[in-house]
C-alpha cells in the first residue's frame, strides 16, 4: 500500500567481454529500483581519434524499451567496461531528459561517467557555492555537483581529484564511476545505500571479471558470485591489476556520524532474493512478519466461525505475511495464509484514467481480489507500510466489496511521520497519514478497517538485528525524525528541485 519510491539502481562492470549487454541484464534485474530512465556508458578506444571515449545511451522508459536496438551493443556501446543507472523521478524532474544518468564528462584529465544513488544533504551549499563562482549546470541534480568537484579539484591526479571531491559531499551517495582505465565504486560513510562487489570467471577475459551493484539479484542474473558489501565509506578501486591479483586499492573515507544503513531497504525497496547490509532480504522479512505476530496477532473470531485468513499485498509484504502467519500459527492463534489480491504487473507508472476516479481505477488496474478466498471471511490483510494512505483505503474498500466479514490491517514497519532526505520519495509531512489524526482509532475509521496495528519501532529494530547480526546501525528517521546526518529541514522538496525532488540520484 505504500507509494514509496526508491529513486534508482547503480550497476558496473569491469574487465568483462560484452560489458554494454552485461551491463543491461543487471539493470534489468534492478528493474523495480527505478523505471523512468535507463542508460549505460561503456569505456573504449577510438583507432580513428587516437584516444579513449565514452559512448553512452541513455532514454526513458524500462531498461527492455530503452535498450530494444540490438545494434547498440553490437556497434555503439563497446568496450570491456561500462557502467548503469536505472532511475526514479518526482514531479518537477521527469520530463528533463538532461537529468538522465549516468552523467559522462569530458576535463582536462580523461573521461569520468557517474551514476548514483542516494540524496547529498548539503547539496544546496555547494550548488551556491558553483553559482557564486559563475559556474553553469547541465542539470537539476545533485549529482552533477560532484562531477563539478571532481573538474575543480586542484588535486593533480585523477584518483585523488576524486577523493578530494568526496571529502565534501554528505548526505547519502552509492557511486559507480568509470574513468579510461578504472571502474570505482563508493559508498557514504553512513551507508544509507547499499552496494556490492561481484565476481565472475569470464574464460573470454585475462583475469577476473568485477562488477559492483545495488542489490545482489543483479549477480544472479549474470551468474556472478557474491565477494562482499563495499563497506560505509569506502571507496573501492578496481583497474587492470586489481582484475589480475584480486588486491584492491581501497581508500576510507572519514566517519564523521557513525553507520545508518537505511532500515526501509529490508522493510521494502529490495528484492527479498537479494542480500543487503550483508544479510538476506528475505530472512530480514520473515523476522519482522514474526515479531508483528507477537505484537499484534490476528483477531480472535466466535468459536464456530471460520478462522482468519492473512493475505498480503503483493509483492514487498509477500515474505513478511508468511512470516506473520507461521508466527500467529506458532503462539496458538488459528488462522491461514492465503492469496486474496493478485496484482498485475504490466500497469505502468503513465496508466491514464480520466476524471475524479483516476486515482481508483489506477489501484484497480494494479491490483484485483479473489472473491472466492474472501467472501465471508475475518481477512487480516499485511502490508510494509503506509505513506499517505489513500492506496490503503481503497484497497480495504476491494475487500469489503468482495465479500469480507472484517477487514484487519497489520503494518510490518513503524507509522511514517518524517520525510526522508536521503534518497527515498516520502512526501511532505504535513502528506504523511500517521500526522493527519491524533490516534491510531482515527486513522482505523478512515481507512475502513475493524483494527489497525503498527509494528513498534523498537520491534522492527529487534527483528532486524534478530536476523542480521552485524553491529552496523541502521537508520529510521523516517519513523522516528532522528536525522543521522544534519539536513536542511526548512526546504521544502517542491521549493529547490535541484535538493531534493529533481535529484538524479533519485
Amino acid at each position: 500500500m505504500s507509494s514509496v519510491k526508491d529513486h534508482c539502481g547503480i550497476f558496473g562492470i569491469f574487465n568483462a567481454s560484452d560489458a554494454a549487454r552485461r551491463a543491461y541484464y543487471g539493470l534489468h534485474a534492478l528493474q523495480h529500483r527505478g523505471q523512468e530512465s535507463a542508460g549505460i556508458v561503456t569505456s573504449t578506444f577510438d583507432e580513428q581519434r587516437g584516444q579513449p571515449v565514452m559512448p553512452v545511451y541513455k532514454d526513458f522508459g524500462l531498461v527492455l524499451d530503452v535498450f530494444d536496438d540490438n545494434s547498440l551493443f553490437e556497434e555503439r556501446l563497446m568496450g570491456d567496461s561500462a557502467i548503469g543507472h536505472t532511475r526514479y523521478s518526482t514531479s518537477g524532474s521527469a520530463d528533463n531528459r538532461m537529468n538522465i544518468q549516468p552523467f559522462v564528462v569530458h576535463y582536462h584529465d580523461g573521461n569520468i561517467a557517474l551514476a548514483h544513488n542516494g540524496n547529498l544533504s548539503n547539496a544546496r551549499e555547494i550548488r551556491k557555492a558553483f553559482s557564486d563562482r559563475g559556474t553553469l549546470f547541465q542539470t537539476t541534480s545533485d549529482s552533477e555537483l560532484i562531477l563539478h568537484l571532481i573538474a575543480q579539484s586542484r588535486r593533480e591526479q585523477q584518483l585523488d581529484q576524486i577523493i578530494d571531491a568526496l571529502t565534501q559531499i554528505e548526505g547519502a551517495f552509492s557511486l559507480v564511476l568509470l574513468t579510461d582505465d578504472r571502474l570505482i565504486a563508493v559508498r557514504d560513510p553512513n551507508g544509507f545505500r547499499p552496494l556490492a562487489l561481484g565476481r565472475i570467471d569470464d574464460p573470454h577475459r585475462e583475469g577476473t571479471t568485477y562488477c559492483v551493484a545495488s542489490e545482489t539479484c543483479a549477480f544472479d542474473i549474470l551468474n556472478a558470485e557474491y565477494v562482499r558489501d563495499v563497506a560505509p565509506g569506502e571507496v573501492l578501486i578496481i583497474d587492470r591489476e586489481s582484475a589480475k591479483t584480486g588486491d584492491f586499492t581501497s581508500v576510507q573515507l572519514a566517519q564523521r556520524h557513525g553507520v545508518s544503513q537505511c532500515i526501509f531497504e529490508y522493510v521494502y525497496f529490495s528484492r527479498p532474493d537479494s542480500k543487503i547490509f550483508g544479510e538476506m532480504v528475505d530472512k530480514v522479512r520473515r523476522k519482522i512478519g514474526k515479531q508483528m505476530a507477537h505484537e499484534s496477532p490476528v483477531p480472535s473470531v466466535p468459536e464456530g466461525e471460520k478462522k482468519p485468513i492473512v493475505i498480503s499485498v503483493p509483492d514487498s509484504s509477500n515474505t513478511a505475511a508468511l512470516g506473520f502467519t507461521t508466527e500467529c500459527q506458532k503462539l496458538g492463534h488459528e488462522c491461514r495464509y492465503e492469496i486474496g489480491l493478485i496484482r498485475n504487473h504490466y500497469v505502468g507508472r503513465t496508466f491514464i484514467a480520466p476524471g475524479q476516479d483516476r486515482r481508483e481505477m489506477k489501484v484497480r488496474s494494479k491490483y484485483n481480489t479473489v472473491e472466492g478466498v474472501l467472501r465471508d471471511r475475518t481477512v487480516v490483510v499485511v502490508d510494509d507500510s503506509i505513506v499517505r494512505g489513500t492506496t490503503a483505503r481503497q484497497l480495504v474498500q476491494m475487500l469489503h466489496d468482495a465479500g469480507a466479514k472484517e477487514v484487519h490491517l497489520r503494518i510490518a514497519s513503524p507509522a511514517v511521520i518524517s520525510p526522508c532526505f536521503y534518497g527515498m520519495d516520502f512526501p511532505s509531512t504535513d502528506e504523511l497519514l500517521a500526522n493527519q489524526f491524533d490516534d491510531v482509532e482515527e486513522m482505523t475509521n478512515w481507512l475502513g478497517v475493524a483494527s489497525l496495528a503498527y509494528l513498534s519501532t523498537d520491534g522492527l529494530m529487534k527483528a532486524v538485528h534478530a536476523a542480521n547480526e552485524s553491529e552496523r546501525g541502521y537508520c529510521n528517521a523516517c519513523f522516528t525524525a532522528n536525522y543521522p546526518v544534519p539536513v536542511e529541514m526548512g526546504v521544502k522538496k517542491e521549493e529547490n528541485e535541484w535538493t531534493q525532488s529533481a535529484n538524479a540520484g533519485q
